[in-house]
């Protein structure tokens, strides 16, 4: 069966990541007759100047996006899409707005452990589903701890610099890529797919790399 890789650059607080989360994967489960799939989760923050402590989120949102009305009007349009993938957005729950550096360091553990897809649903549902409050470590290490990564391992990581220079390193690489937006997504290496794709785009666009990588292993 041929093999497709997908890296998948997002970020933990990106609520496009989420919903494209759930339109690739159902383009997988449609596609997982023909192909085998691995997918890795890459780093992207946002704001990676945001506080440790965060800020309101409300605010925060309200400031960058231009206004309570635009907020509102933003935040409503996106949760109305999310429901569309199965997925239930609360905004009236989100009180804080992370930094997510310490999250995309545990995500790159759990890689190494063997639970990075369980531990990625795990942090996206608690921001937008359970509006959980990210920049508190405890949170972060329930999250984490219920999607299956050692708690123990996990603390020892929040406690230290561990994996920081490898998710900056990681970062930077996408940056150097040309990746300014999230979600993006690299496939077998090379080919680019941009944005919250509808699962039907995300299948065409693995069927035809999936023909453009047999034709150049044939050449």
């Amino acid at each position: 069966m041929q093999k497709i890789t997908v890296d998948v650059v997002s970020d933990v607080v990106c609520p496009w990541c989420y919903i494209g989360k759930r339109r690739l994967e159902k383009a997988i489960n449609e596609l997982s007759g023909e192909y085998e799939f691995e997918i890795n989760y890459l780093p992207f923050e946002l704001n990676p100047n945001m506080p440790k402590e965060g800020r309101n989120q409300k605010e925060y949102l309200a400031e960058k996006f231009g206004g309570e009305v635009k907020y509102k009007q933003l935040t409503e349009n996106v949760a109305t899409v999310a429901a569309e993938e199965g997925l239930y957005f609360d905004y009236s729950k989100q009180q804080n707005s992370p930094n997510t550096r310490d999250a995309h360091r545990l995500i790159w553990l759990a890689k190494k452990e063997g639970v990075q897809a369980e531990v990625k649903e795990g942090l996206l549902n608690a921001f937008f589903e359970k509006g959980i409050d990210l920049t508190k470590n405890e949170n972060l290490l329930d999250v984490v701890e219920q999607a299956g990564l050692n708690r123990e391992k996990a603390t020892i990581l929040l406690s230290s610099d561990e994996g920081l220079a490898e998710v900056e390193y990681l970062e930077k690489l996408n940056a150097q890529k040309g990746i300014s937006g999230v979600p993006f997504y690299i496939v077998n290496g090379k080919y680019g797919i941009s944005g919250a794709q509808p699962t039907s785009s995300f299948i065409n666009a693995f069927k035809d790399i999936s023909k453009k990588t047999l034709i150049e292993a044939n050449e």
